[in-house]
């Protein structure tokens, strides 16, 4: 298997990197209560602190882009299905932060991360297999 025709793999990862890094920052943020958004805006799910959702970030979003970091550069051929994956956690988180905290620009941001995922995991998981690969099947072997 031929898996140097990955395309985007390198920017698969470092989008990846730069995602889990940013969320495991936030995590932080929110664990330790440094820069967070009012407590007042988790009083509808019962919260008083925000370590919970500093613990669902990390789970949902620094978690999964870290092992999408990692499975590009081991030039995994499950990368593309961990990026898609990564990409819907992501996706998930948003809609789930947005009734609690409004819109914000940086929703945005992210949005286009988790489309950005989703679109080059589905590219690297059609292309897992490498031209040559898809070639050789339809090459007659001598009898």
């Amino acid at each position: 298997m031929n898996l140097e025709t990955i395309r985007w793999r390198r920017t698969l990862g470092t989008l990846a990197a730069v995602t889990s890094l940013g969320a495991v920052v936030g995590s932080v943020q929110l664990v330790t209560d440094t820069f967070t958004p009012p407590v007042s805006d988790l009083s509808r799910l019962g919260l008083r602190s925000w370590v919970l959702p500093g613990i669902w970030l990390a789970a949902s979003v620094a978690l999964p882009c870290g092992l999408v970091t990692v499975l590009a550069w081991r030039r995994s051929r499950r990368l593309g299905a961990a990026a898609v994956a990564a990409g819907l956690l992501l996706a998930v988180e948003l809609a789930v932060q947005i009734p609690f905290v409004g819109l914000d620009p940086l929703q945005a941001v992210m949005g286009t991360v988790a489309v950005l995922l989703v679109g080059f995991g589905m590219a690297a998981h059609g292309n897992a297999t490498g031209p040559r690969d898809r070639a050789a099947k339809y090459v007659e072997s001598p009898s």
